[in-house]
């Protein structure tokens, strides 16, 4: 099993009137994609289009971007397409629409679902980076200045490595270009505006298309957003640290109120505040592997957990470590952190949150675990401020507040208790450009998917026919473990990132 350490970081290293919207573009606009079946799943359609790899200067080069579409089931019914991406950044749209993912029989009925993989990603052109370089030991958490500086030197090796074996492509994988792709895309689809569905970082990208092509927008969903405004790094850990924390307390009240947990009737605080300490201690193996688990690791792990949330399947890990017996199969640990060296590319050339030496990262570092005592820090908060420091370049695409002027009302989503793109900055982005924002007061991440019919049926009307849910609308929380929310649903995607 590979060291977490080494994973974790190469992780980082690593969404009637409108129907009559979307007739078809002029044959000038865009080329046509040649659809052809997907070689390893027939029943979809794959094909790609062609873009510059530099928007400011088109003539310096091109770069394939993949698709991949699921026809609507009804055509007579059918509205048009309707694009998506699962986050990540890395995620593959192609990859999750050919395994299933979907939006409600209400919308595949009308709309051709249209996964794709933004530039550098999956089955586009990819960004590659060298496997010594990404292999290397390196500090996850510096101790010292030494270490801070190893760190950088890692970080700074990588993505030197990436500029060598991809050229040009591996300093433009920001969201912006990825913005200007997907209006080549809605062209090549031939429809005159775009209908939208983004989770997670893909809501970076719809917000960024709409800030861009305000008067092509049919009808954007975004749900569980990015803030681009976030300017500070403590501000962005902060607000990452604070979600993960509040969703361990909830976690914590569920096992209290539920018989089946594995810690009901157990101080679940007092449990994983011992399993930190032991960590911090360099005591606490991995039951599987025999493997040290860091503080890092075991919040990582407690984190990977909340974005369904798999809240059964965490205390009986959580059980297990503290027993030393072996964890459930299913349980979620170090090899569910997925290896994807594209997202520094993108998340760097994004945020421009600069660390500027130990002294700095540690203060962050300890006034997390001040305010988070069970899981001390975001993990993928803290993989993304890390995995920057050092990075050769600036970020092209800094933040800055969201003003999609022109654009028609955008739709975004957020569950209350979300590990990965806090409730926060959804309403932050709300407020920035007046969208609707609809409330799930549930828990996880990717407010569609969590068996409420409340965000379901709202989503819909509104992609059908744009018809916005009221002004503060809230959808009823769904009890994790209940009849409820075993019922089968729209399928969600599988990122576990932003």
């Amino acid at each position: 099993m590979v060291d977490v350490r080494k994973r974790l970081l190469t992780a980082v290293a690593a969404t009637a009137v409108l129907g009559s919207l979307l007739t078809a573009a002029p044959a000038s606009a865009a080329e046509a994609v040649d659809w052809k079946p997907c070689a390893d799943a027939p029943e979809i359609d794959c094909g790609a289009v062609t873009v510059p790899i530099d928007w400011a200067h088109p003539d310096r080069g091109t770069t394939t971007v993949a698709l991949a579409r699921r026809k609507a089931t009804d055509p007579q019914a059918r509205i048009g397409s309707i694009l998506m991406d699962p986050g990540g950044p890395g995620g593959s749209g192609v990859e999750e629409v050919k395994y299933g993912w979907t939006l409600s029989p209400e919308i595949t009925k009308r709309f051709d679902t249209v996964g794709f993989d933004p530039r550098g990603v999956g089955a586009s052109t990819q960004i590659k980076c060298g496997l010594d370089e990404l292999i290397a030991d390196h500090p996850v958490v510096p101790r010292n200045q030494a270490e801070f500086e190893q760190l950088a030197q890692y970080n700074r090796k990588l993505g030197e490595s990436c500029a060598r074996l991809t050229g040009p492509l591996a300093r433009f994988g920001d969201t912006k270009s990825v913005a200007r792709d997907m209006d080549t895309i809605r062209a090549a689809l031939g429809d005159r505006k775009l209908t939208y569905y983004g989770v997670s970082y893909g809501t970076l990208m719809g917000q960024q298309y709409a800030e861009l092509f305000p008067d092509k927008v049919r009808a954007l969903v975004l749900d569980s957003n990015m803030d681009h405004s976030q300017f500070t790094t403590w501000g962005f850990l902060d607000s990452e640290t604070q979600s993960v924390q509040a969703e361990f307390g909830e976690f914590a009240a569920w096992c209290g109120r539920t018989p089946s947990c594995a810690l009901h009737g157990q101080d679940v605080s007092k449990l994983t505040r011992a399993l930190q300490d032991k960590a911090a201690r360099g005591e606490l193996k991995d039951p599987q592997s025999g493997e040290p688990l860091t503080p890092l690791d075991l919040a990582s792990i407690i984190r990977a957990h909340f974005y369904g949330p798999d809240w059964d399947l965490l205390a009986k890990t959580l059980k297990s470590f503290a027993d030393g017996a072996k964890p459930a199969a299913s349980a979620k640990l170090k090899d569910d952190i997925p290896v994807n060296t594209v997202f520094q590319s993108v998340f760097c050339d994004d945020w421009n949150l600069p660390v500027h030496n130990f002294a700095e990262l540690e203060t962050y570092r300890r006034a997390a675990a001040a305010f988070a005592p069970d899981v001390k820090v975001s993990s993928l908060g803290w993989a993304a401020i890390t995995g920057c420091i050092g990075w050769p370049g600036q970020a092209d695409n800094p933040q800055h507040p969201l003003r999609p002027h022109g654009a028609p009302p955008l739709l975004m989503l957020s569950s209350k208790h979300d590990p990965a793109t806090p409730y926060s900055w959804s309403r932050a982005a709300a407020r920035q450009s007046g969208s609707t924002l609809l409330t799930y007061d549930g828990w996880g991440h990717g407010a569609y998917f969590k068996k409420s019919q409340c965000v379901v049926t709202a989503t819909d009307d509104y992609l059908i026919t744009g018809k916005l849910p009221a002004e503060g609308t809230h959808c009823a929380a769904v009890e994790p473990g209940t009849a409820q929310a075993r019922v089968a649903g729209p399928k969600p995607p599988s990122a576990t990132a932003f």
